[in-house]
């Protein structure tokens, strides 16, 4: 009933950029909070940004200054500009979104994204 779909990982330099997008689709009434993950290998997932519905936005320290997370709220989208990258950027970047099913429905459900590889070489 709800699909987050990612897009725009790849292979970079050290020092290059990406631009990766999340787009929700199917049944919903709305969303409330989204934001992007990232696992690399050997560690946990970590919270790496995040976005309200009215654009405030919580950013992880070590990626301050370099990622920017923005959000469409009339395309439910979001992007994660990475820029400056790293070797230790290097992950699985997953998508994550609060749904809203319908008008009537109580708080939201989490529904996460497959996840798109960035891996940045030396």
């Amino acid at each position: 009933q709800v699909q987050l779909v990612e897009s725009g990982g790849g292979l970079v330099q050290a020092g290059g950029s990406l631009r990766l997008s999340c787009a929700a689709s199917g049944s919903f009434f709305g969303i409330d909070n989204m934001g992007w993950y990232r696992q690399a290998p050997g560690k946990q997932r970590q919270l790496v940004a995040a976005i309200n519905r009215g654009g405030n936005t919580n950013l992880e320290d070590s990626v301050k200054g370099r990622f920017t997370i923005s959000r469409d709220n009339a395309k439910n989208t979001i992007s994660l500009q990475v820029n400056s990258l790293k070797p230790e950027d290097t992950a699985v970047y997953y998508c994550v979104a609060d749904v809203k099913l319908a008008s009537y429905t109580i708080g939201s459900l989490r529904y996460w994204g497959q996840g798109t590889q960035v891996t940045v070489s030396s």
